[in-house]
């Protein structure tokens, strides 16, 4: 197995409007969708249909949702033996706004991931060992990313911690231990409590987190690209100019990509760019799986750059 992402799974309720409503405000939406998301599972995805081995390790909701979740996945091509059902609890559910200038906004309940335990990473322990990259989020509970981090510093697997959605009592410590720390801008700005309005702003925060030990911070960007840094190197990466229809899950498709070609050729610049131009092709359709291309047509959007 090439990827094992441990981490959450969601339906994403999906609204398109025009703006959105102030307090005390109703206004009409025209359209609306449901489709399948979760920070954990749109990475799996999106690693998976580019062409990657990947397994799951998730929870799901006693509910209507569930089948409907490990049916996508399992379409999808992503390992589901160890997404397991919990017992008298919903399914993880993302009510999105999505505005006429593509952007979102986003909640999330976390449902059954929040019964995302230890446990649950012992009985996939067999599988994860034979894993060559693990990614993890933060809408799982952070004592689940703890013990999964040091699982994986134990057998020798390389880590990405995408700390998304991003909590101010994040543990560094774990964080210093992952091979690849990749927030966007939002997150490095609540982690650092440094404004990251300009490039500058963000080399500043992300020195910050540097000193503090980690290995590798990759901070995207959204339209402005993304941005490696080391303790003595920094790396950009443009961004792919394309017309932007919904942004849901772009950070996912980056991640996704990134960790794939990661595990497929080992170059961190390289990976870095295929990631963006996923991450770009991803944004010109609607929803967040169902706009991540597959390999062929990732090929085709490519040879149009």
């Amino acid at each position: 197995m090439d990827i094992a992402v441990i981490g959450s799974n969601m339906v994403d309720l999906i609204t398109y409007t025009n703006s959105f409503p102030k307090a005390g405000e109703t206004l009409e939406a025209p359209d609306f969708a449901i489709g399948c998301g979760g920070k954990g599972a749109n990475q799996a995805v999106a690693a998976a249909k580019l062409g990657g081995e990947v397994m799951l390790v998730s929870k799901v909701g006693d509910d209507l949702f569930a089948p409907t979740t490990l049916a996508n996945l399992q379409q999808q091509g992503v390992d589901t033996r160890y997404v397991t059902t919990e017992k008298g609890v919903s399914s993880g559910v993302a009510p999105i706004f999505v505005d006429d200038q593509s952007q979102n906004r986003i909640l999330i309940i976390k449902g059954a991931n929040q019964h995302l335990r230890p446990a649950d990473i012992d009985a996939a322990g067999n599988a994860l060992k034979r894993c060559r990259l693990i990614i993890l989020q933060l809408e799982i509970p952070l004592e689940t990313v703890y013990y999964a981090i040091d699982f994986a510093r134990q057998h020798a697997i390389r880590v990405i911690l995408n700390p998304a959605p991003a909590v101010a009592d994040l543990d560094i410590r774990y964080a210093c231990q992952c091979d690849f720390f990749m927030p966007n801008e939002t997150e490095l700005e609540i982690l650092t409590g440094m404004p990251v309005e300009t490039d500058d702003d963000v080399r500043l925060a992300g020195a910050s987190l540097l000193k503090r030990g980690l290995k590798n911070l990759i901070v995207t960007l959204g339209s402005r690209g993304s941005l490696w840094m080391t303790g003595e190197t920094q790396h950009r990466v443009a961004p792919v100019p394309v017309e932007a229809v919904d942004t849901s899950g772009a950070g996912d498709a980056f991640i996704g990509c990134f960790a794939h070609e990661l595990v497929k050729t080992g170059d961190i610049p390289a990976a870095m760019v295929k990631a963006s131009a996923y991450a770009a092709c991803s944004v010109t359709a609607r929803g967040t799986q169902r706009s991540y291309p597959d390999s062929a047509e990732f090929q085709r959007f490519l040879d149009l750059q």
